[in-house]
């Protein structure tokens, strides 16, 4: 779902880096200082495939969340992903309605508009936080397959970051780099060339240095590669580049940092 949710599995920076261990002190790595989101230069992506599954019943896969959900589409609250309850309801044949509750607590309500040519889907899409406030922002995805309904697979570069993103990168004991961005845990990486499972999140990192100014990294869950980033540094060292390839997602993400 979309742009807390997107932004859970987008742009929360899980930053896994490792392979070979660096050539200089943490201290003095480049990567290291504060970063700030430049959103006019930045492009996110987004698919997400809906199938039929039975007499008034859908799957839901939402690149980046790791398995579908399939749900009755009745308007009833059920368990989804993560811990948390998805209610399907079809308005209309071209509009429906999708919420998802953790805790009780609605933190996402997603209205779905089919164009009368079957080509486009419009998605009113809410996030709730936890302190009362909400934000709403539209997005237009084009069907990359299925032939008509609402069903079939969804994708756009339609996704607009209004919130400030932050990252901050710190030296990590003597080889690695600690990650912290907005809306999501730090990470504490190692260069030492061996794969890492974090207790907390049950994903493993595995990567390698490509240069000073460049590293590649994974991130896996149960062996299978969910995202690879690419993250460049520019010549001047002010501006981060990570360019994400979400498993099973056609188009990357590129996130685009101004050094504060």
């Amino acid at each position: 779902m979309k742009y807390k949710a997107l932004l859970n599995r987008v742009l929360p920076l899980i930053l896994i880096i490792c392979w070979t261990i660096s050539a200089y002190s943490a201290t003095n790595d480049p990567f290291v200082g504060k970063w700030k989101l430049n959103p006019s230069q930045s492009a996110i992506a987004d698919q997400m495939t809906i199938q039929a599954a039975g007499a008034n019943k859908y799957s839901f896969t939402f690149v980046g969340a790791g398995q579908p959900e399939t749900v009755t589409a009745d308007g009833t609250d059920q368990p989804g992903l993560n811990g948390t309850m998805l209610s399907v309801t079809v308005e209309q044949p071209d509009s429906w309605k999708i919420v998802r509750k953790k805790e009780g607590r609605t933190i996402i309500t997603a209205k779905w508009k089919l164009s009368k040519d079957g080509k486009t889907l419009t998605d009113a899409f809410t996030s709730n936080q936890a302190d009362g406030s909400s934000s709403t922002i539209n997005m237009q995805y084009k069907r990359t397959a299925g032939e008509s309904g609402v069903p079939g697979t969804w994708e756009t570069t339609d996704v607009k970051v209004e919130a400030v993103i932050e990252l901050e990168i710190r030296p990590y004991e003597t080889d690695g780099l600690s990650f912290t961005s907005t809306g999501a845990p730090s990470r504490n990486i190692k260069f030492d060339g061996q794969e890492h499972l974090d207790p907390a999140t049950g994903a493993a990192s595995l990567g390698h240095r490509i240069d000073e100014r460049s590293v590649e990294y994974t991130n896996k869950i149960k062996d299978k590669i969910m995202q690879t980033r690419q993250v460049t540094l520019s010549p001047d060292l002010k501006t981060l580049t990570i360019v994400v390839h979400l498993a099973d997602q056609r188009l990357p993400n590129t996130l685009v940092f101004d050094r504060e």
